[in-house]
């Protein structure tokens, strides 16, 4: 089914496209486009099992070293891979307190990442599809990435001034996170919807790099 959609994924909905900056690749945001459809068509409920599922896979893929070195081994066999994805159902499904099976959509998507090498890009294909379910759900995530730990107080001043956009405005919920990058240097970045508002001195100084270089 994921990948009967793949080759449609471009001519979905506006809740089914989402930028190259927010999925680590090309490839990852067809993926994240493919489940989503694929989790919707079938029903709300579908679409709320196979997010819980990713969260709980994304989870335990930064607790579990094990787990880690499996996804991000490009070398292991047809067999190891089955038995490796095998285990990961096991730890989604026991998260849940139902215990309940793995969804055959999750199970589908995983499947196919593995037998087509490129499981070690599942990070950027849940994030991509975290993002889909978030306009779905009417949630605008801001992601504000500073080099050092921002204040509760500047970060509600921000949070009070990007409620005042008109991309927020059609929001019924903004979720503003703080992310800490020692490269920005100083000044922030801001990611919301498909805009990006680079206000760091790293931009700052990139433009002077590319100023003296074209000096020169």
């Amino acid at each position: 089914m994921i990948m009967m959609l793949l080759a449609s994924s471009a001519r979905s909905s506006a809740f089914a496209s989402i930028s190259g900056r927010r999925a680590a690749s090309a490839i990852a945001s067809k993926y994240s486009n493919a489940v989503y459809n694929a989790a919707l068509a079938k029903s709300p409920q579908t679409l709320a099992k196979v997010h819980a599922e990713l969260a709980t896979f994304s989870s335990t893929l930064k607790q579990s070293k094990d787990i880690d070195a499996f996804v991000h081994n490009p070398t292991l066999s047809a067999r190891d891979r089955a038995a490796g994805l095998a285990s990961v159902f096991k730890t989604i499904e026991g998260a849940g307190s139902k215990k309940e099976p793995v969804s055959d959509i999750t199970k589908n998507l995983l499947t196919v990442l593995s037998d087509n090498g490129r499981l070690a890009e599942v990070n950027g294909v849940v994030e991509g599809f975290n993002e889909l379910v978030s306009q779905y759900n009417g949630e605008l995530n801001v992601t504000v990435t500073s080099a050092a730990p921002l204040s509760k107080d500047i970060l509600s001043r921000l949070e009070s001034s990007l409620k005042q956009s008109q991309t927020a405005q059609k929001a019924k919920t903004v979720k503003v996170t703080n992310k800490v990058n020692p490269s920005v240097l100083a000044g922030i970045v801001v990611d919301f919807g498909d805009k990006t508002i680079d206000l760091s001195a790293q931009s700052r100084v990139t433009k002077l790099n590319a100023a003296l270089q074209l000096s020169v």
